[in-house]
């Protein structure tokens, strides 16, 4: 009776072990935020998706000065781009960033890219619709701070489509 106590409780303890090991493994986040897909000291990839709700999967993500960034955005949303469409557009440090979304307002002919604040934009990808992917390539400024991101489609930085990329 004794043996059958002892290689209950055993198998007991080797199943608790086996749990607990198991819950070890599970998904860490990562301190560069969900965006990071890759880092290294020479090169970064951001990965951001947009929805219907307009709002950004990321909105803070970290990148070290003069590293070269990629930056890629998919719209996995399903309404007609001209209704939702989503771009990214990142804004040197100091941009008037209210002013900036103003004048994208009224820049339908060039996809909300207002051409008067071209010299406050860093980079910025195209206007997508529901389903497509574009890239955009950079070098991240080399003043460490925290520099603005938003979708420039009317109304969508208002409701909060925005976020930060801090270079460090």
């Amino acid at each position: 009776m004794m043996r059958a106590f002892m290689k209950h409780h055993t198998l007991a303890l080797f199943a608790l072990a086996g749990v607990l090991a198991l819950a070890g493994c599970g998904k860490q986040e990562s301190t560069a935020g969900s965006g990071a897909a890759a880092t290294d000291a020479a090169f970064a990839t951001l990965e951001f998706t947009a929805n219907d709700s307009m709002k950004f999967n990321v909105t803070r993500a970290e990148v070290k000065a003069g590293q070269t960034v990629k930056v890629i955005l998919t719209n996995i949303g399903s309404m007609p781009k001209a209704a939702m469409g989503h771009n990214w557009v990142l804004l040197k440090k100091g941009a008037d960033v209210e002013a900036f979304d103003k004048a994208a307002i009224t820049a339908q002919a060039t996809d909300y890219i207002p051409a008067a604040f071209q010299e406050q934009i860093i980079a910025h990808t195209k206007l997508l619709g529901p389903k497509q992917t574009d890239e955009v390539s950079f070098t991240a400024p080399s003043e460490p701070g925290e520099y603005v991101f938003l979708c420039s489609f009317p109304a969508h930085y208002q409701a909060g489509m925005k976020g930060v990329l801090v270079v460090k």
